[in-house]
């Protein structure tokens, strides 16, 4: 059954409000047109050239869907450190084993769904090294939880990258890798993260981003439920530092 419209998120806070309402040195707010060089500058940084975003996807996503996406910029030198591309989906329309180009149209973000999406899906979040140990990837992570319980959906999903299999991908397949990470015998630099934040595995996609080598492709399909406490009938306000980016993305 279809959720019904669903409301638009108010204006980001204005940059003159941050020092009163963030104690923190980071704010996160949504993407502005102005910002999309520098953002597409710190994903070469944290992507590298072949794995960064384009511009032409970036100006898509404004189109698309803009108050999904989320820049975490310093508060005193007001350049980006992080950042999160985001969308809805009907999560019916695709399975566990469904790659980053069919849930992203391609990065374009063309397969979101306002109207029939019941899941949040994180296509990329990307952190500057150099910002490391400033809670960036947990103020990215916090700030989508606030934006599902906006929107009025109570999962948020992901493709997480699992960057530590690439060392053993000799001696066991990705299941056995995800699994042994799930049960604390291994740490994941990306999964134990998400994992950290509260977030459940579903599966394992194989050939989910093949450019992602350190993965050798595959990703652990990632889920983020609304707790009880926090139901869409009665919401209430709650909830180790990102290492690097945490979901697979271009």
């Amino acid at each position: 059954m279809s959720p019904g419209p669903r409301p638009h998120l108010p204006p980001s806070i204005p940059e003159e409000e941050w020092e009163e309402d963030s104690p923190g040195p980071v704010r996160v707010r949504v993407i502005r047109p102005e910002d999309i060089p520098a953002v597409i500058a710190l994903s070469r940084g944290v992507y590298g050239a072949e794995g960064a975003w384009y511009t032409r996807e970036l100006i898509a996503h404004q189109r698309v869907f803009p108050e999904g996406q989320l820049v975490a910029v310093h508060r005193e030198s007001r350049e980006p450190v992080g950042f999160a591309i985001t969308l809805l989906l009907e999560a019916r329309r695709f399975g566990i084993q469904a790659n980053w180009n069919q849930l992203t149209g391609g990065g374009t973000l063309r397969t979101h769904d306002p109207e029939r999406g019941d899941v949040l899906y994180g296509a990329g979040i990307a952190v500057d090294p150099k910002a490391r140990g400033m809670g960036v990837g947990r103020l990215l992570y916090q700030a989508r939880e606030a934006m599902a319980e906006r929107l009025g959906v109570d999962r948020i999903r992901a493709g997480a990258r699992i960057p530590g299999y690439g060392a053993v991908h000799r001696i066991m397949d990705p299941f056995r890798y995800v699994q042994e990470v799930v049960e604390g015998k291994r740490r994941d630099p990306t999964l134990s993260f998400q994992l950290h934040m509260g977030f459940n595995v579903l599966g394992v996609a194989l050939n989910y981003l093949p450019l992602d080598r350190e993965s050798r492709g595959h990703a652990a399909v990632v889920e983020w439920r609304r707790p009880p406490s926090r139901s869409l009938s009665a919401p209430e306000e709650d909830h180790q530092e990102n290492h690097d980016h945490q979901e697979a993305a271009p």
